[in-house]
Parts: C-alpha cells; sequence; structure tokens
C-alpha cells in the first residue's frame, strides 16, 4: 500500500501524489489489453487526463476497457465536453450523473486476472486535482482489495443499478441530452478562480539559457529556445488539446499570450507542450528570448497567471532583492541538478515588485 499528500508533502512510498499513484497503477503494475481501467470522479477536465490518454487507447486497441463515471450538471462547470470527446475517442466508456454534485466519490484503478487494484483519492479527474490541490491518496494493491473482498465489476454495476439520471455518452450522438450536461473549457472570456491567479517561480538551468546568451549566428543559438518546466504543471496551463505525433510518441500542446515584460513585447503564438511518452515535462516556448542576453544560468523566471490564456513573464538576476524574496518559495526540485520551482499568489507576488520583499519573509539587501 502508499499514501500520499500531494504535492509533494507527504508519502510513505516512491510516488508523491495521486498522479505518481495513478502511474504505479496504471502503467507500471497493470498489463495493457487485460480487463478493464475504472475512473470514478465528481469533476473532469481535459488537462486531468492528458497524462493518460495514450495509454487508454492502446488499452482499447490490445482488447481492454476503460470505463468511466463522472458528474455532470447543466449549472455548474463539472465535467467538460473536451475530457469526455477525448475519453470517447480513446474507445472508453463515459457515463455522466446529471445531478448537482452528487457523484463526489473519486476512485481509480483496474480488474484483470490478476485481482483489483483501487485508488482512493480526494483528487478529481482534473489538472488541479492531479497536481497543485491538495490531496491525499491511498493505492491498495490486488493483495488488499481481496482481503476487503472489492471488486470494480461489482462497484461498476452497483453504479448503473441507483436510480439516478444516468446518460452514456456517444460521439455520434452529440444533440443527446448528457452532452447538455457538460461545460466547454474554451466558451466565453473565464474569469480565474482565485486559486489560478498564481505564479509559477523557475530557476534557470544552462539548457533554459545557453540560446539566450548566444550570439546571432553561432552553434550554441541552434535549436528550440525553451524553458524547461516542472512535470506538475496540469493546472496553470489551458487544455492542451492541440496533439501532434511525431513517430510514435505524441505530444500535447496549447497556445497562450506571453507578455515579456522586461522586453516589452507581447507573443500571442506561445506554446505549451507536454510529451506524454517521453519525458513528462512541461516546456515553455521563449523564443522571443534567443539572442537577448537577458538571462543566464541560476536567474530566475517568473510566469504570471492573468487570464485563461494570458501570461507575463519576468527575469531575475541572482542577487537582486527579488531573487532572494522569491527563492524561498522554490521548494520543488526538477531533476538532479538544482534547478527548482515552486508557486507564490499574485498577491504576495505584487508585493515583492513593489518592495523588494514578500509579507512574510525577511530578506536582508
Amino acid at each position: 500500500m502508499e499514501f500520499t499528500l500531494h504535492p509533494n508533502v507527504y508519502a510513505t512510498g516512491k510516488s508523491k501524489g495521486l498522479l505518481g499513484l495513478l502511474e504505479t497503477a496504471w502503467v507500471r503494475t497493470h498489463t495493457q489489453g487485460e480487463g478493464s481501467i475504472y475512473i470514478v470522479s465528481g469533476f473532469g477536465n481535459f488537462n486531468g487526463g492528458v497524462r493518460f490518454y495514450d495509454l487508454f487507447r492502446n488499452h482499447v486497441k490490445k482488447g481492454g476497457k476503460v470505463v468511466s463515471f463522472f458528474s455532470g450538471s447543466t449549472a455548474q462547470r463539472l465535467t467538460s465536453r473536451q475530457v469526455a470527446e477525448e475519453l470517447l475517442d480513446c474507445g472508453a466508456e463515459v457515463n455522466v450523473v446529471n445531478r448537482k454534485r452528487l457523484l463526489h466519490a473519486k476512485c481509480y484503478g483496474w480488474e484483470s486476472g490478476k485481482g483489483n487494484s483501487l485508488i482512493v483519492s480526494s483528487g478529481n479527474f482534473t489538472g488541479p486535482g492531479m497536481s497543485q490541490n491538495v490531496e491525499a491518496s491511498l493505492l491498495l494493491q490486488p493483495d488488499h482489495t481481496r482481503q476487503i473482498g472489492f471488486k470494480w465489476q461489482e462497484v461498476a454495476k452497483s453504479l448503473r443499478n441507483q436510480r439516478w439520471d444516468f446518460h452514456r455518452l456517444d460521439l455520434a450522438k452529440r444533440t443527446a441530452p448528457g452532452w447538455q450536461l457538460l461545460y466547454d473549457e474554451y466558451a466565453g472570456v473565464i474569469r480565474l478562480d482565485e486559486t489560478e491567479e498564481v505564479t509559477m517561480l523557475l530557476t534557470l538551468s544552462h539548457a533554459d539559457t545557453a540560446r539566450i546568451q548566444a550570439s546571432p549566428g553561432s552553434a550554441a543559438g541552434k535549436g528550440t529556445q525553451y524553458f524547461w518546466l516542472s512535470k506538475d504543471g496540469y493546472d496553470f496551463f489551458p487544455p492542451l488539446t492541440i496533439l501532434n505525433r511525431r513517430g510514435m510518441k505524441s505530444i500535447y500542446s496549447c497556445v497562450v499570450s506571453m507578455n515579456y515584460v522586461d522586453l516589452g513585447i507581447t507573443d500571442n503564438d506561445c506554446r505549451v507542450t507536454f510529451e506524454a511518452e517521453n519525458n513528462l515535462d512541461f516546456r515553455l516556448g521563449t523564443g522571443k528570448l534567443r539572442y537577448t542576453k537577458k538571462a543566464t544560468q541560476g536567474d530566475m523566471a517568473a510566469i504570471t497567471r492573468v487570464g485563461e490564456r494570458e501570461y507575463e513573464l519576468r527575469l531575475f538576476r541572482q542577487g537582486s532583492r527579488e531573487f532572494k524574496a522569491l527563492l524561498p518559495y522554490t521548494v520543488h526540485f526538477i531533476g538532479h541538478q538544482g534547478k527548482r520551482y515552486g508557486y507564490i499568489s499574485n498577491v504576495e507576488f505584487k508585493e515583492v515588485l513593489q518592495h523588494g520583499y514578500s509579507v512574510g519573509i525577511a530578506v536582508q539587501p
């Protein structure tokens, strides 16, 4: 068994959070094509499943099943059309329960000839549920589920037997009532929730800054200019619904607007990418910084989310008051080379910009 409290708060095993437990259950301990994968979640959005869509697709192609249950509502943003469409495209069964917040359970796992694997979690099948929300999760392996008599097939049967308003979605019947219970992640101008008004802080590595420091036309400036982000950026970016397959690998991406504050320019075609079947890292295209000499290894980038698809990018040199004030927030590490990241609320970040220090943190000049 494994227990986690994420993001990176406490864990009894190798997994750091819900996403890690799902990788253990669906990637490392389950054979694709055998039995069924199960998802039960009150909320669902596209980025909640972006790590696993290709796994689901391959599992179904090899003869397995994916069965999911979500909540839906005509008035609440519970489950999105985008996650439903992608799951259906993978060959999954998608069931939606019509009643506000009725289905509040969050359970994941698989069933096969080996038995049943179960994850019980507070985390929804959403970007926030997978990454920065504080969620607790418990993984039970087949030996443990046998002891308590747990069987996924009986769970699914019992759910279907309830006198609830169930809708099984079909891509060929998009005018059916069940689709009206889903919200559109792209619809209208969406005001950020207070929990989404945050700034990602990132210390920069040689790979992030080599092309920034390069001279025009030099070999060092060749290639794509990226900032390499953490593996936990699922809730910091819009839906990564642009799919590009290069060979056998799938890359999901989205386009955002990036205001380069230090350059005084805005890039309305800034791309965020996630390699779902390779290194699982998020990358932020920062081509406007190439050759500018604006940052070097060890400096810090602050990426502020100011709208659903609008961001601001600022750079801080090592040794500056802002750098010293912000560094304590970079509590997580990326890789083993000392690269760090973390989050700060936009309100606190504004205090740093105005005064050179943050509330509650004393910084020497």
